[in-house]
């Protein structure tokens, strides 16, 4: 795949103890710009430490706890989002899909691991609780299949990007994000493992997302797999709450030891 090895020094933010791919390529879902029918980004997702003055001095609610920089560079698109710690770890105790894939995506495919980072990683499933996870999957997964239709008025698209929706009669990115989300959130709910990186499906997801799938097969498809989900979530292994005691020592112990609380100068 024609993917970047590096990231542009002019999309990235300051303090990151997290960085990875997200989206299609951590999907295993890329279709490079070379390609007539590509409509993917370089979208990348990571967590950053605020300024001290963020968190213990007058500013701290006057920063913004999510940056997304948008920006074409030598003919790529990189979109690219990133949380402050305790944005993220709020939104994975929301079992948020997109924010929880960051700790689950191939070795490979981190490109930047640090310390804390670390951290995040070795305890990601204290993050896991089997309600929030089926509400915020099936949450998802509605707003692809409303999205999937009801294209007409939304501002997200590009021109290439719409004009496959008059090929076709829907958005097929939206219907392959519909699919692989409730595949996942089955997977998740039966396991306890989230599997970002499609390999068993794969081509059908393409298939799906290059227009190859009727719309009604799509939401015959779709239909069912809401039902399995139902079932993974009655039958789940997983425990019914996320491990929020642990994740506020992990917070604790990464911002004591990044402003060295304690220390005299």
């Amino acid at each position: 795949m024609d993917i970047p090895k590096e990231v542009p020094k002019e999309v990235l933010v300051d303090d990151l103890i997290l960085l990875g791919y997200r989206g299609s390529i951590a999907h295993n879902m890329y279709i490079p710009n070379s390609d007539p029918n590509s409509i993917d980004d370089i979208d990348i997702m990571g967590v950053f430490l605020a300024p001290e003055n963020f968190y213990i001095g007058l500013e701290q609610h006057k920063r913004s706890q999510t940056k997304e920089i948008s920006k074409e560079i030598d003919g790529v698109m990189w979109d690219c989002v990133y949380y402050e710690l305790r944005k993220f770890v709020k939104l994975l105790l929301k079992g948020n899909p997109n924010v929880l894939s960051l700790l689950w995506i191939k070795p490979e495919h981190y490109l930047l691991v640090s310390e804390f980072g670390k951290m995040l990683l070795e305890n990601r499933k204290s993050f896991l609780g089997k309600e929030a996870l089926y509400n915020s999957f099936t949450g998802y997964a509605n707003g692809q299949l409303k999205r999937m239709t009801h294209f007409k008025t939304k501002g997200y698209m590009g021109e290439k990007r719409k004009r496959l929706v008059e090929k076709y009669g829907y958005d097929t990115k939206n219907a392959s994000h519909l699919i692989r989300l409730l595949l996942m959130g089955i997977e998740l709910l039966k396991t306890g493992e989230l599997k970002i990186f499609r390999d068993k499906d794969v081509n059908m997801l393409l298939d799906i997302k290059t227009g190859k799938w009727p719309l009604e097969e799509v939401k015959f498809l779709a239909e069912k797999l809401f039902k399995y989900t139902k079932e993974a979530h009655t039958k789940s292994i997983l425990q019914n709450e996320s491990d929020n005691s642990v994740a506020e020592k992990i917070v604790v112990s990464i911002l004591t030891d990044y402003l060295k609380v304690g220390e005299i100068s």
